[in-house]
């Protein structure tokens, strides 16, 4: 699994814990549903820091705790 990968699970793992759609996520973050949905689906490779902020406030965690997981700290540099 990629970073990209590891960012979309980390949305849909959260908006499962928060019983959000991902329109509803997109309410809450003031964010266009098309946004959040081209990352999801991968239209969109490399969601800036703003973007990823205003999910995360949407969704009253910080960047840490978004950021603070298992696969993130694990993860393979992506640079060769």
């Amino acid at each position: 699994m990629d970073t990209r990968e590891y960012v979309v699970k980390r949305i849909l793992d959260l908006c499962d814990e928060k019983r959000l759609s991902i329109n509803g996520l997109a309410r809450i973050s003031a964010l266009p549903p098309s946004t959040l949905k081209n990352i999801i689906n991968g239209a969109s490779r490399n969601p800036g820091v703003v973007t990823l902020k205003k999910i995360c406030d949407g969704l009253e965690i910080s960047l840490i705790d978004f950021f603070n997981t298992d696969e993130f700290r694990t993860i393979e540099q992506e640079i060769r």
